[in-house]
């Protein structure tokens, strides 16, 4: 994040006579790394955070439209850890989410930013809508207090000089950024051969068999009932209903392909494990010639 001091004008003009602000076009840099991770924490309903050009999470969560203080112990280990890896940066801001009811701070939220705003007086912060935010458009907003001072004597805090809205991607960068997100839930082979608990797989079976039985014989009814009713009947009979023979289909070429793939799960596993016991005992048996 880069931002340019700037400094209160107008102090020495006279109450209700708006005056020329100095105002240095302050704008907010918000890396796609940590974009990405504000979105994803947004959608998990986590609501509190701090934030650099990188992010991490704090251990908060909020009820409703509130959030909770932010927690300085954990943020001071955070920083402590950081500066083991080689990560120096100081907290310039924090951000948080408004789940589907836009950008904007509460009464919750002003308090937040003026507790950051006294340990930082130049804290940003940053609220973004998850829930809003679609591919192309991401709803954020940047916000910072006004010296309630400076209204007492009405004069003008700042002036709007530019909204940028999203920044031109240099060149070179968007195949980078691809991949990143490509990598974000990437499977790799290993994770075909992983093994799922057995309790937990054969409850899924029993459960997934236990619905398909009840769908076969409403399956079975609904082929009997065909037989008696007449085409205009046809039409309007099932409108609305659950269609049992596209439900079983459903459950069970899943169920099938998972057991299979469990099979050759265990298959492999027994494999691999039968040649590593091999592999261990050929030493031992080399001594037992050796000493006969």
């Amino acid at each position: 994040m880069h931002l340019v001091v700037q400094g209160l004008g107008g102090m020495g003009t006279p109450p209700g006579v708006d005056a020329l602000v100095i105002d240095n076009s302050e704008v907010v840099y918000i890396s796609s790394l940590a974009l990405l991770k504000m979105l994803r924490h947004g959608r998990a309903g986590l609501l509190l955070f701090l934030r650099f050009g990188d992010v991490f999470a704090i251990p908060q969560s909020g009820t409703g439209v509130s959030a909770e203080a932010v927690d300085p112990m954990f943020q001071t280990k955070m920083m402590d850890m950081r500066r083991q890896t080689g990560r120096p940066e100081t907290v310039v801001g924090w951000y948080h989410s408004h789940p589907g009811f836009g950008c904007w701070l509460s009464s919750v939220n002003i308090n937040t930013q003026q507790s950051f705003k006294q340990l930082t007086p130049r804290a940003v912060a940053v609220a973004i809508d998850p829930i809003q935010s679609v591919k192309g458009k991401v709803v954020t907003d940047a916000f910072r207090l006004m010296n309630p001072q400076s209204l007492m004597l009405g004069q003008e805090p700042r002036q709007t000089t530019s909204n940028l809205g999203h920044l031109n991607k240099p060149l070179s960068r968007p195949h980078l950024e691809e991949n990143m997100l490509m990598n974000l839930h990437k499977t790799v082979w290993t994770d075909g051969l992983t093994m799922e608990d057995f309790k937990l797989l054969a409850k899924k079976s029993r459960e997934r068999l236990e619905k398909m039985v009840g769908l076969a014989d409403s399956y079975e009814k609904r082929v009997k009932e065909e037989n008696d009713l007449t085409k205009d009947d046809m039409k309007t009979r099932y409108v609305g209903k659950v269609d049992p023979k596209k439900h079983l289909e459903e459950l069970g070429k899943p169920g099938i392909e998972k057991n299979i793939a469990g099979v050759l799960d265990e298959m492999v596993d027994n494999e691999a494990s039968f040649a590593a016991d091999i592999d261990g005992s050929k030493p031992g048996h080399v001594e037992a010639m050796d000493e006969d």
